[in-house]
């Protein structure tokens, strides 16, 4: 009944040709929606900069220095390891990336949250559940790990929107979904020869 009160009201609203009222309709009905439970509380309704200009209709016209000031900030919050060590154990990264633990309301906050890597990815070639939202990784530690790749790859998992602004891959670091070692662990598991993710399927 809420799904269908929400696109009631986009609909109204769209057909009023009014995106700004549509937006304050199903802001009031998300708001009348949810509540807050344990670690998932009503912050999550609030969005940010760059929330607010993705969810923006289809088409809608940003200015284009809109868009690359938002992507230079988020560029420029991305926390490289301070000691210059990006690779863990691949072992633990693949425990981060098969966990879809974490942050919901049912969740031990006491407990690491996972990345759940493969709800959007394929990693290891012999893994049969992945998602495919995003693209596949496996074969990547075929890169190599050059200092410009070990950023590369460190940035996307910490602020995907620092590349891309309109992602819809979990900002890992920046919203601190994973702790720095568990994004050294995910690192090795992507880029590490001895991980799964760099083996030809047998």
């Amino acid at each position: 009944m809420r799904l269908a009160g929400v696109a009631r009201i986009v609909g109204l609203s769209l057909v009023a040709g009014s995106w700004t009222s549509a937006a304050e309709d199903i802001a009031a009905v998300l708001e009348s929606s949810f509540m807050a439970k344990n670690q998932a509380t009503m912050a999550r309704l609030q969005q940010d900069a760059v929330q607010e200009v993705c969810s923006a209709p289809r088409g809608t016209p940003v200015e284009e220095t809109v868009l690359s000031e938002l992507r230079q900030q988020r560029l420029d919050a991305v926390v490289l390891p301070a000691d210059g060590v990006f690779l863990g154990d691949w072992q633990r990264g693949a425990e981060v990336a098969g966990n879809g633990r974490g942050l919901q309301s049912s969740d031990d906050p006491t407990k690491p949250n996972g990345g759940n890597c493969y709800a959007c990815h394929q990693l290891a070639p012999d893994e049969v559940a992945y998602g495919n939202l995003g693209p596949s990784l496996t074969g990547y530690g075929a890169r190599g790990q050059s200092e410009p790749m070990l950023r590369y790859t460190w940035t996307k998992l910490w602020d995907t929107h620092a590349y891309n602004l309109c992602s819809h891959m979990p900002r890992f670091g920046a919203q601190g979904i994973l702790s720095e070692q568990q994004l050294r662990d995910v690192m090795a598991y992507l880029l590490d020869p001895a991980s799964p993710v760099n083996q030809t399927k047998q």
